[in-house]
């Protein structure tokens, strides 16, 4: 673990060193106006005879709800995907009948079905570390009077697939399962990256600069700086960054699970620790809560 923090802490000079594709060529990869296309997020699979079209449209279109949007009329859609008034009329008609969709009552409005809570269970149900921390997240998030959270990884996001708060956690946006963040925004993002080979990380921050161009000049800086905190603490930082009253710290498990990398972050209020303070207290504590985690499963599984 130590020798892996110290190739980290070199930077991410070596680790970015694989040539981003440049505009022109994105452009050039993309179908005519006109042509059948994938979503903007797929525009990558342009050409490829296996990847079907259709269902990333649809699935795209249950993406495009959020807590922030969670009702959405077909002239919503057409806007936010590019997309006909009848394609997308028959997205929403045909995730209605399957219960993925369901039509608010006295609207044209569509909002998330039922359907789409059990398509994710199974991830949760087979993530075993979820139960066995559960406990020691809920001490720790009590403690600090913040939330305690354990992540994978979605595209260019980690998401959140178990969570502990405090009752005195103070936030309008409560971390909660289902809830993501950007890999280079997020204190729990750059964990995930120190935890990668170079290789690994080469790749997804290649994909950043591409994807996301927006991102990663904002955040540039910053991930070179929380990979030099991993290599000296085993820590990772977002000091008010991505939200302006949230501090927050993330820490990598060192045991992968099923070729998975999971991540911890521990988020509290900007005005209840000085930066000096999380470095010297609230990293420590979740670096020692995930030593403990990692302890506990190494015992149980020679059980």
């Amino acid at each position: 673990m130590a020798e892996h923090k110290a190739n980290v802490a070199t930077g991410l000079a070596k680790a970015a060193a694989p040539k981003p594709e440049t505009r022109s060529s994105v452009a050039e990869s993309r179908p005519a106006r006109g042509a059948s296309r994938a979503p903007a997020a797929y525009r990558s699979f342009a050409g490829d005879k296996q990847f079907a079209t259709t269902l990333a449209r649809g699935l795209a279109l249950l993406m495009c709800f959020t807590p922030d949007r969670p009702q959405l009329a077909n002239k919503d859609l057409c806007l936010m995907m590019d997309l006909p008034k009848g394609t997308v009329s028959r997205f929403t008609y045909t995730l209605c009948q399957l219960g993925y969709l369901c039509q608010v009552p006295g609207s044209t409005r569509y909002a998330l079905g039922s359907a789409v809570v059990p398509v994710s269970y199974p991830l949760l149900a087979n993530i075993a570390l979820r139960q066995l921390a559960r406990p020691l997240m809920d001490e720790l998030a009590s403690h600090v009077r913040g939330s305690v959270s354990l992540g994978i990884r979605d595209r260019l996001n980690i998401v959140f697939v178990e969570t502990s708060r405090s009752r005195q956690a103070l936030s309008s946006k409560q971390a909660d399962i289902g809830l993501s963040y950007p890999i280079a925004a997020s204190a729990i993002g750059r964990a995930y990256l120190a935890v990668c080979t170079a290789k690994e990380r080469g790749a997804i921050l290649n994909e950043i600069m591409v994807k996301a161009p927006v991102q990663w000049a904002q955040y540039e800086a910053a991930l070179n700086l929380a990979m030099k905190d991993f290599g000296e603490h085993g820590f990772c930082v977002s000091y008010a960054e991505m939200r302006s009253e949230i501090v927050a710290v993330g820490v990598p498990f060192p045991i992968e699970q099923d070729g998975r990398k999971l991540v911890f972050n521990c988020a509290i209020h900007k005005f209840m620790a000085s930066r000096d303070q999380v470095y010297a207290e609230i990293g420590p504590q979740l670096v020692a809560m995930v030593q403990s985690l990692a302890a506990k499963m190494q015992a149980s599984s020679t059980t």
